[in-house]
């Protein structure tokens, strides 16, 4: 084994700035002095000139991945840049069970063939993020399936239903007499055994993975290993800004949406989200982030120009640098021929926020974007910032109108032929622009 191998590894202090960025929690903390913590550990490989093995699950349950799931494969991705082995560990055998974090029901169960057929897509969508050649792929059915029954009931065995009923939302589901099926009390115990067959020295993971996350370490100490560290991110906003990014709410980037969607969607998030965006959907280290943040409050670079170069920087990714350069310049035409300013305040708006009460199927209408919605107007001005108030917002369409799209318009609705859609709303000298979706 090398002893002194320093060439091939950054200082410590560089890796830290690059593996930290974003992190919610690190457990031991950083400034632990463990010798399991972080920086330890890094220290100790950079000196043997052995790689940290990182690994990150994820169970393949849907076909398609949103900029959301991408946070942790980035995380990977800059353990690789920094030379360490990245695991990409598809859980195909947890899958079976469905991870029960965060739900109040017990999920419905996929099929092999399902399972199978998801794991396919994730390999093909991860590798635009992590490089294919120095990725280590691996299923966990390899040492689920082989536990057997002996080797299921001794896992078990190390745990009792009351540590189970610790997480907080078994033991909320337990206080409102709701069903917790036996299965799902074995999902953080197969997760943790991943752990275990794979000899990580971190594992990656949401902040509401947290009590799978530490059954790893109790499992890695029972098996006479190093606990792993455990690096957790926070759960990314949609374009709302405000819940999870989600395909059923709505607000979600999908990574193989063609470049002008994925480039005009990060166009509509507010300048507050952008830099969380900076933060976990690029590879910028923090200290670049953070200079780049001081700049735009010294007022020495535009915010919008800051999101610009976040819209291109993530297009490319997926897409090329190419495909994402006629994003931005397809983007920057709409506006001119619109005869609107490019650094005009883009906001992401739910249908429902702005929708009519009655007079349509407001289900409906969220479900097919085909469907004709109408909006309120005043209540629109009001999501948008233009008006304070809902009686201020009325009396404004009524007495003077406002300009919908650049046509000036009395009427209390407007009808949304299409979804997505940009909406510019001028009201005096201000203007908007509403992504309705």
């Amino acid at each position: 084994m090398p002893t002194e191998s320093h060439a091939n590894f950054a200082p410590v202090a560089e890796q830290l700035d690059l593996i930290t960025k974003g992190a919610a929690e690190i457990i031991p903390p950083v400034a632990s002095t463990a010798p399991e913590a972080l920086a330890a550990r890094l220290e100790e490989s950079r000196r043997s000139g052995v790689p940290l093995r990182i690994k990150a699950g994820f169970d393949p349950t849907a076909p398609d991945l949103h900029l959301g799931h991408t946070v942790l494969m980035r995380k990977l991705k800059h353990f690789q840049q920094l030379g360490h082995t990245v695991i990409f560990l598809i859980g195909d055998s947890t899958a079976l069970i469905g991870d029960p974090t965060g739900k109040n029901q017990t999920r419905k169960p996929l099929s092999r063939e399902e399972i199978d057929r998801n794991a396919e897509t994730y390999k093909d969508q991860v590798f635009k993020i992590l490089d294919r050649d120095k990725t280590e792929v691996r299923y966990n059915s390899e040492w689920l399936d082989k536990l057997g029954y002996a080797g299921m009931v001794r896992l078990a065995a190390r745990f009792t239903v009351s540590q189970m009923l610790e997480r907080e939302d078994f033991h909320k589901r337990f206080q409102d007499e709701q069903p917790i099926h036996v299965h799902e009390l074995l999902y953080p115990m197969a997760q943790g055994y991943d752990s275990v067959a794979l000899e990580c020295d971190v594992e990656l993971g949401g902040t509401d993975q947290k009590f799978n996350l530490m059954r790893g370490r109790d499992l890695q100490r029972d098996a006479g290993q190093k606990p792993q560290i455990i690096l957790m991110t926070p759960i990314l906003e949609g374009l709302d800004g405000l819940q999870k990014m989600s395909k059923s709410l709505n607000n979600a980037i999908g990574i193989q949406e063609p470049a002008a969607e994925m480039y005009g969607k990060l166009m509509s998030i507010s300048d507050d989200l952008m830099w969380r965006y900076w933060t976990f959907l690029t590879d910028l280290p923090q200290s670049r982030i953070d200079a780049m943040r001081a700049e735009v409050l010294a007022e020495k670079l535009h915010p919008m120009q800051a999101k610009k170069n976040l819209a291109q920087a993530i297009t490319a990714d997926f897409h090329g640098a190419s495909a994402a350069a006629g994003a931005a310049a397809d983007w920057a035409t709409q506006f001119q021929q619109k005869g609107v300013a490019e650094n005009v305040e883009r906001i992401a708006v739910a249908l429902a926020e702005v929708a009519v009460m009655g007079g349509f199927d407001l289900d409906r209408a969220k479900r097919d974007l085909n469907h004709p919605a109408f909006v309120d107007v005043a209540r629109l001005l009001v999501r948008l910032g233009i008006k304070e108030s809902r009686r201020a917002a009325e009396t404004q369409v009524q007495t003077a109108g406002v300009f919908l799209d650049g046509e000036k318009t009395f009427e209390k609705f407007f009808e949304l032929a299409s979804r997505p859609r940009e909406l510019t709303v001028r009201c005096g000298r201000q203007t908007r622009i509403a992504v309705i979706r």
